[in-house]
């Protein structure tokens, strides 16, 4: 699948990964990249990447992403500019860390992890990616329908493509009940979805990130990062966004690819 003119939607597009999945499909000339944020900075990274660029490729839509009604916003507005949206990476995350269980010292009374805090990441980081990508593959799948087409066939070539960000802690990771649950959530629906989407012609798959130098792995700050993370690295330093966002094109463009790629830099947790 070839990215060259094709409309891509990014959410966390203002930092990070999402931001370096922009700016990489800028330069494999991307026909437009929808930039999603809550930050407000967003308008100055498109800005940035349009400068970058050496044309207007970025448009920022700052919002939500939980909320149904601005994902729909966001996705009219780019399709009424650039046409039908066919590349979509809802990169939006956030973390809320803490153990499971802990013990008070003093009364004994054990606190588990607060119910609110799980339900706010799930709906950041599980629900809401999964409604990204269906938004997109039921606007392709109407394009379609309106064309007469049904079941999609190989001399088509590809309609779209989504790719999910999961993380190594998917596997386990201390600390991190709530959004170790919800990366290994996005594998079953990225796996469910490439099962019903490919009827019309939509590929789903998932990329598992090691750590990498971005503002939410930078704020567990360089003494956590320095004592925690990089001994069990072998490449010995955080993965660049930029890495990342060569992985993710990669998996964007070859139709081949298919379910999950692990990224770690060969990160493994400590026994």
């Amino acid at each position: 699948m070839d990215l060259t003119n094709k409309v891509a939607v990014i959410t966390g597009g203002a930092s990070g990964i999402g931001r370096a999945v922009a700016a990489a499909m800028a330069r494999r000339g991307v026909a437009a990249v929808a930039l999603v944020d809550m930050n407000d900075a967003v308008d100055e990274v498109a800005a940035s990447l349009n400068a970058e660029a050496g044309r207007e490729v970025a448009l920022p839509f700052r919002g939500d992403t939980t909320d149904p009604a601005f994902r729909a916003s966001v996705y009219d507005t780019i399709s009424a500019r650039h046409g039908l949206v066919s590349l979509c990476v809802p990169a939006a995350g956030i973390t809320r860390d803490d153990l499971a269980v802990r013990v008070d010292k003093n009364t004994g009374k054990a606190r588990i992890y607060p119910l609110e805090q799980f339900k706010l990441v799930v709906d950041v980081n599980l629900i809401a990616p999964v409604y990204w990508a269906l938004e997109m593959i039921g606007r392709i799948a109407e394009d379609r329908a309106a064309r007469g087409l049904k079941r999609w066939t190989p001399d088509e070539g590809i309609r779209g493509s989504v790719v999910f960000i999961g993380s190594i802690s998917s596997q386990g990771n201390r600390g991190q009940i709530s959004y170790a649950s919800t990366k290994a959530g996005l594998e079953g629906a990225a796996a469910t979805i490439m099962k019903e989407a490919m009827f019309h012609g939509v590929r789903c798959s998932v990329i598992h990130p090691g750590f990498t130098d971005t503002p939410m792995v930078r704020s567990m700050g360089e003494d956590y990062v320095a004592k925690n993370i990089l001994p069990y690295t072998q490449l010995g330093r955080l993965i660049r966004p930029e890495e990342i966002a060569d992985a993710i094109c990669f998996m964007l463009a070859n139709s081949a690819v298919s379910g999950e790629l692990w990224v770690d830099a060969g990160w493994h947790a400590p026994a």
